[in-house]
């Protein structure tokens, strides 16, 4: 039987998901790192904490809080937009790797998303 940790994807998991995303660049390394794609920012990773910020629709957010606040925990809001903290040591890695390209979508130039969807 796998463990928890086994299923769980971790910041190496999260860094590899990152540099998968078209034009998604990191910040300078530090207490949290930035990630942004065209200079406007989708995730924040505090590798020290193994914590993610990711940005996501407020309605999302709120389910995502609702259905595990062991994993999912509110942040900040910045208008129709919420960011949702995930612990990393406690998300599978497929869920981890939608949210963030969720993040990544809604923050991208649409011509840029459309290339990237119609390529996958």
């Amino acid at each position: 039987m796998e463990s928890l940790t086994d299923q769980a994807a971790g910041v190496e998991e999260f860094l590899r998901i990152v540099r998968g995303l078209p034009e998604a660049e990191l910040g300078t390394p530090g207490t949290h790192v930035g990630v942004k794609v065209r200079g406007k920012g989708f995730a924040y990773l505090n590798e020290d904490k193994g914590v993610a910020l990711v940005k996501a629709e407020l309605e999302e957010r709120e389910a995502l809080v609702g259905q595990d606040p062991e994993v999912f925990t509110r942040s900040y809001t910045s208008g129709r937009f919420g960011w949702v903290e995930i612990r990393l040591d406690r998300v599978p890695p497929d869920e981890l790797a939608e949210l963030v390209t969720e993040a990544w979508c809604l923050t991208a130039p649409r011509r840029l998303v459309e290339e990237y969807e119609a390529g996958r």
